[in-house]
Order: C-alpha cells, then structure tokens, then sequence
C-alpha cells in the first residue's frame, strides 16, 4: 500500500481533566490513516516541549484552538506528499517548520498528536498495529511491567501529602494480565482501608485514591497494609514505586515538606529517603530531588545503590542531552519516557536510545492529563521497553491504556509466541 500523506486534520477534543486537547488524523495516499491524540502533564520539567494554549478566559486559558489550527495549516502544509514510513523525516519537517528550541510556535501539543498520528498510519498502510510495526527489526516481544498508583499526591490531588505518586509494581507476578489482577486487589484492598480509617476524599488526577494523610510517611503505611491485607508479600509480590516530583516543592537545594510540617536541605531530604529504602519495599523513586539539584541526585544515586531504581523525569524530560549529562554526573539510572515532553516520537526515542547507550533502564509513562489515546502502550511494546507507568487502576483514560496491553498479550498468544516467564529488572525480580 502507498503511504504519501495527502491530507493532515487537527480537531480539539477533550482530555481526562476536562481541559482541551490536540487529536491529528493523517489520511495516506493508499486510503490507510491514523489517529493520535496528545496528552498534558501537571507537573513539568523546564525542558518539556511547550503545548500552545489561546490564553484568555475560555476554558482558564486553556484552549488549543490556535494549536489545532498550526495543525490543519502549517504541519499539513510541510508534510503533505511526504512518505508517512519515513518518520524522522516527517518530524525533521515539523520540528524546521516549527523553529524553537521548545516546540512553543506551533505548539508541543500540536507536533506530538501528528508525530502520533503518523506512525499509526504508517503502520496502518502496512496492517500491522503499531507495536508490531515498530518491533518488526526486534526478535523478542515483551510485554511491560506495569506500575499503578495506589494513592496520588502532589501536583496530582491538591498536594494532600507531598509525594506526588505512591504506586506498586508486581513483580512477582508472572504475566502481564497476573500483574494487573494483583495490582487490581492492592487497589481494592486501599480502598477498604482508607475507608474504614475515614481517610478517603476521593480519586486523584491519575485515578489513584486522593488522601486524607496526616504525613507522607503515613501513606507508605497504608500501603503496605494495602499490599498485604490483598494477600500479597510486600517487596517478594509485590513492591512500591515512587514518584517525589521534588521539583514541585523545592528550589535550590531547599524543600517545604507541608505534610510533615518541616522543610530539609538536599541532605536532609536524602536522608528521609534512604530511611524509607530501609524500612519499606521500594524498588524505585523517581524525582527525589529537584531538577536544579543534580549534585544531590548524584549523591543519592550512589548512596542508593544499584538494586534501586532512580528515575529520571524533570530532571532530563526525554531528552537525549538531559539523560547524557545526567549519566555522565552518574545521577539516576533510569529514564522515564514521555513523548510529549518531546515533541516528537523521532526524539522520544532519541532518548530512549541513549538510555540505553549509558545503561540506564526505561519507562514508558503517560501524564496526568490523558485520553483514550493508547499509543504509549505501543510505544512501551515496540521499543522493547521493559515497563509502564499508566496511573491508576481506575477511570477510562488509565483502563484503556493497561486494556491495550491485554489485547496485545492475546495477539502474541494467537500468534504462537511465548510471553517471558520473567524479566530481567534491576532488582533482578520481574515477570
């Protein structure tokens, strides 16, 4: 089938905080197309790539009409006629076309949908889902580990506690669909507790439940309770992931616990978390410190040790420079993966390969502001990228992203593959 693009679309829809977004459809020559449509974070690196937002009154200022415009304009201009398989050449011609260093002309928002939208209709043009169409160089598919919020905090649910991500990773679990029915009843189990403590309020961004915490410690307590009234092992089954977001709360090297009522220097926030690595089964903490105190997370990184994730979100906003100069100060060892901080997926794996060129690990990641749009699961697959952070284990926009993965598992099925009876993780446990 012939996959020239002869006609791009930008419509505005809606995202999971009700906010507008960006959707691009991208028609080929050959009467294949593809959809995708473009996420927003909460809490942001200052390297993201920069969604154009109208401004104004309407919609708190963040309507995208101008964005979806850039689309049905100056994007379908410079890529029309040109072969949608040819992905670096098609996002080379909107990010020229573009010319910022952040995407902020025409729009982050604008280039990640179309960026999207392209690849699936590449895929489309040769039947073939996307996954299968970005593996198709690869002679192993895995399928990613998940990792779901239990409780959300931070940027994500009014700053309730400080720590914006208290999540597990079932890493015991032997399948994809086993990890999600563990991570279902560490759910279930949260709920009832919260419940019955009178600590509930509700659901954050993510869908993880919003606390009512008295300190962020508190929740780390809750949860292995979570983990174990489910009836799992905490730290053999089933472990803690999480994310600081430090950035959200400190500056220069100072950070304002407001859950605990006390604010630590870098040292003294280094020294809460390694007590926390200590005393609880955590695997991975992302942020933990902000994305201006590099030093500090070189120290931590090392104090640490190997058996631990750290994660790098703001601090290198999937950037294949960021994770360079970060690998090289020898601060963190696992980039998170998030294409609209990007722009584009040319850059997204960009950064994924020099990850992996530095050795670090990866995560594939949404944003707290998302859709029905599964194109990261995709993403996570094709690449071979070993884990998925989605959010929650409730509402649609997280449901239909951790779905995909089941649909993609039964294909590998059908097709005669054998899923991984174990992944190799840092930790050494995984599916």
């Amino acid at each position: 089938m012939t996959a020239e693009i002869i006609a791009v679309k930008g419509r505005r829809v809606w995202d999971s905080r009700g906010r507008p977004t960006v959707e691009a459809e991208v028609l080929l020559s050959g009467g294949a197309s593809g959809r995708a449509i473009a996420p927003a974070g909460a809490s942001m690196g200052s390297g993201e790539a920069l969604d154009k937002r109208d401004g104004g009154r309407t919609f708190g200022g963040y309507d995208v009409l101008q964005a979806v415009s850039a689309v049905n304009g100056e994007i379908a201009d410079a890529l029309i006629g040109h072969d949608a398989r040819d992905q670096a050449g098609a996002d080379a011609l909107m990010i020229e076309r573009d010319g910022t260093a952040d995407k902020s002309r025409l729009g982050g928002n604008a280039l990640v949908a179309t960026s999207m939208a392209i690849a699936h209709a590449a895929a489309s043009a040769e039947n073939l889902p996307l996954w299968r169409y970005l593996a198709k160089a690869r002679d192993e598919i895995l399928l990613p580990l998940p990792e779901v919020q239990i409780f959300g905090g931070g940027a994500h649910a009014g700053r309730r506690v400080d720590v914006q991500d208290f999540m597990v990773v079932a890493v015991g679990a032997r399948t994809y669909e086993q990890s999600l029915e563990w991570s279902a009843e560490v759910y279930r189990a949260a709920g009832t507790l919260m419940s019955a403590a009178g600590l509930m309020q509700g659901v954050a961004d993510e869908g993880g439940f919003w606390p009512a915490f008295g300190s962020n410690e508190q929740a780390l307590d809750f949860l292995v309770r979570a983990i174990e009234q489910a009836g799992f092992s905490p730290g053999d089954e089933i472990a803690i992931s999480l994310d600081i977001a430090a950035s959200d709360f400190g500056r220069g090297g100072r950070y304002r616990l407001a859950a605990d009522d006390r604010e630590v220097d870098s040292d003294g926030l280094s020294e809460m978390l390694l007590s926390w690595l200590a005393r609880y089964p955590i695997i991975a903490i992302e942020d933990p410190f902000g994305e201006d105190d590099l030093e500090a997370i070189a120290r931590f990184t090392a104090a640490a040790g190997d058996a631990i994730e750290i994660v790098g979100d703001d601090f290198i906003c999937t950037s294949a420079g960021g994770i360079e100069t970060a690998a090289a100060m020898k601060a963190g060892n696992t980039a998170l993966i998030k294409p609209n901080q990007a722009g584009t997926l040319t850059e997204t794996k960009a950064a994924l390969d020099a990850a992996r060129l530095a050795g670090w690990g990866s995560i594939v990641s949404a944003r707290s502001g998302e859709t029905e749009d599964v194109t990261i699961v995709h993403l996570a697959v094709g690449w071979g990228v070993k884990q998925l952070k989605v959010g929650s284990f409730a509402r649609s926009e997280r449901m239909a992203k951790w779905n995909e993965g089941l649909r993609v598992a039964e294909a590998l099925a059908q097709d005669g593959g054998t899923l991984p009876a174990r992944q190799s993780f840092p930790w050494g446990q995984g599916m």
